[in-house]
């Protein structure tokens, strides 16, 4: 089998290319299946309807838990949110297990992050899977899709700065 010169260039620089897509992924620690994409869309909310939930009258509110750094939410955050760890580590994970421990898994549960672009977010997936897969029902994501400055704090809706 005789192969061109072209063959031997193209094989490795296809290789490259993959490995450049997958590198970053791969570098973080983080599963393609675990980024926010992979997030069903029925579970995704927008900012304005949690917005709404919260000014609401409902005598149970969701548990509001940002998934993110510690510094992010000590900068600001959404009141009465929960600060249950960072999504992409295993601490983070833990500690998000240790928060959620002792409640029923029908409790509704609302997590954010906000650390950057949506498809870029390396918390937000890992938590939500996570919490499936411990048997959590009633889990939903804020959908940020800049970040929580530009998607949340920018907007007017409330925010607690400082904690």
């Amino acid at each position: 089998m005789r192969r061109s010169v072209a063959t031997f260039c193209i094989l490795p620089l296809a290789l490259m290319l993959v490995m450049a897509v997958a590198a970053p992924v791969l570098a973080q620690g983080v599963a393609p299946s675990s980024s926010a994409l992979s997030i069903p869309q029925a579970q995704l909310i927008q900012p304005e309807d949690l917005v709404r939930i919260l000014k609401s009258n409902q005598k149970e509110k969701p548990l509001l838990l940002h998934v993110g750094s510690r510094v992010m939410f000590s900068q600001v955050h959404i009141p009465g949110s929960e600060y249950a760890g960072p999504g992409s580590t295993q601490a983070g994970i833990q500690s998000l297990e240790d928060t959620v421990a002792a409640l029923p898994k029908n409790r509704h549960i609302i997590l954010y992050c906000g650390c950057c672009p949506w498809n870029r977010c390396p918390n937000i997936g890992q938590a939500y899977n996570r919490l499936h897969d411990l048997g959590f029902t009633s889990v939903k994501v804020l959908y940020l899709a800049n970040n929580f400055g530009d998607d949340w704090v920018n907007k007017g809706y409330p925010a607690l700065k400082g904690k």
